[in-house]
């Protein structure tokens, strides 16, 4: 089965658990993912699917790609109204899908599932070194002024008298490929939305890589909006009552191991007066 699908970033909310607990949540939009070329270990050394996701005017689209979505999914080119693929990218799989197949979310991901999101993070413009790498300045105080964000030292000196490639500078920052990884599926709607727990980078209808990479340990499903307030009331009762009885049976074991498992025994006490 494959275990990757394009999305694109939707927004950022927050939710709750079903023991009251709040999360963030971003939501990624994921329908529409369809294969638009097979890749073949005979013909091309390696097996993958060539997916496609959003949609582009065909006045916007090459012809060399209007070709390649022809054949790859029977679509005229010269119909000016029709629209393609917008983003293209690849996703290893060693299972048979036939080209023009549309993949549902919802029988590659379920809630509780952990997943890696590869997407471009937001442009934020020229940085210094402070900024961009986490440079921590120069001194503060002592004569020194004009260095407080200043990089210091960028190289040697004759030797090798150069600059290595590489060195971290002050330049351009984000803009770049980034992957979060471990996020948490926390629900999958029949209509292709996925929630999932924490943020991913990238801007709003950016694209994403969602690729599956086990499960949760530790999952409790997001609360219902059907769900009244007694409801939630009495799911957070329950969790308290049952951390509390877990801490109780943590903090009794210590006084367990100290007197070896052992009930102390009753003593009888001897009458008064002595024995006669």
């Amino acid at each position: 089965m494959i275990n990757a699908l394009l999305g694109t970033k939707s927004h950022m909310e927050q939710s709750f658990t079903q023991t009251g607990h709040r999360v963030p949540v971003t939501v990624v939009k994921t329908v529409g993912n369809v294969v638009t070329q097979v890749k073949t270990l005979e013909k091309d050394g390696y097996q993958a699917l060539q997916l496609g996701i959003g949609t582009k005017k065909a006045k916007h689209t090459s012809k060399q790609l209007q070709g390649h979505f022809k054949k790859a999914l029977e679509q005229r080119t010269k119909d000016k109204e029709q629209n393609f693929p917008r983003y293209l990218r690849e996703v290893k799989t060693e299972e048979a899908y036939e080209v023009g197949t549309q993949i549902n979310p919802a029988e590659v991901f379920q809630p509780g599932d952990l997943v890696k999101v590869t997407g471009i993070s937001k442009g934020k413009g020229f940085a210094g070194g402070v900024k961009r790498w986490g440079f921590h300045g120069g001194p503060k105080t002592h004569g020194q002024s004009d260095r407080h964000r200043a990089p210091g030292s960028i190289g040697q000196g004759t030797t090798p008298g150069r600059v290595y490639k590489g060195k971290h500078m002050a330049g351009r920052m984000g803009g770049e490929a980034e992957t979060v990884r471990n996020l948490t599926v926390l629900k999958s709607e029949a209509d292709g939305v996925l929630w999932l727990s924490g943020p991913v980078p990238g801007n709003r209808g950016g694209l994403l890589i969602i690729e599956k990479l086990g499960q949760a340990r530790h999952f409790t499903p997001l609360l219902s909006r059907d769900t009244t307030e007694e409801e939630l009331v009495k799911a957070m009762e329950t969790e308290a009552e049952e951390e509390a009885v877990n801490k109780a049976v943590v903090e009794g074991e210590p006084e367990a191991a100290e007197t070896g498992g052992e009930q102390p025994t009753e003593t009888q006490s001897e009458p008064e007066g002595g024995e006669k």
